[in-house]
């Protein structure tokens, strides 16, 4: 339980964000159209959470995946959402631009 409530809040063990996108990592961030077009990660496409299942089919199971949104707990929904269908690496960047400074 506590390792889980880690994850959601990235408390967990550090990830190297610049590294995963550098090697090729997908940015999704899953904030609604509107917030996405008020700012966002250059490289990030936008599948708003609500929309995730419909669109697994842009998303190669066999790259890693990097979740976002504004502060995090989309995102956590996101990734584990997509470790569901079968997603091996899946991160869940937490907020946008916490995710941006990262990298």
């Amino acid at each position: 339980m506590i390792e889980t409530i880690k994850a959601i809040f990235g408390m967990g063990p550090k990830v190297d964000f610049a590294r995963l996108v550098a090697e090729g990592a997908i940015i999704v961030d899953v904030r609604s159209k509107g917030e996405f077009q008020g700012g966002h990660i250059r490289q990030a496409i936008n599948i708003p959470l609500q929309n995730i299942e419909g669109h697994l089919k842009q998303l190669p199971k066999d790259r890693v995946i990097i979740t976002c949104c504004a502060s995090g707990m989309r995102s956590a929904s996101a990734a584990n959402i997509l470790k569901n269908k079968g997603y091996k690496e899946v991160y869940n960047g937490g907020g946008w631009q916490s995710l941006q400074s990262k990298m």
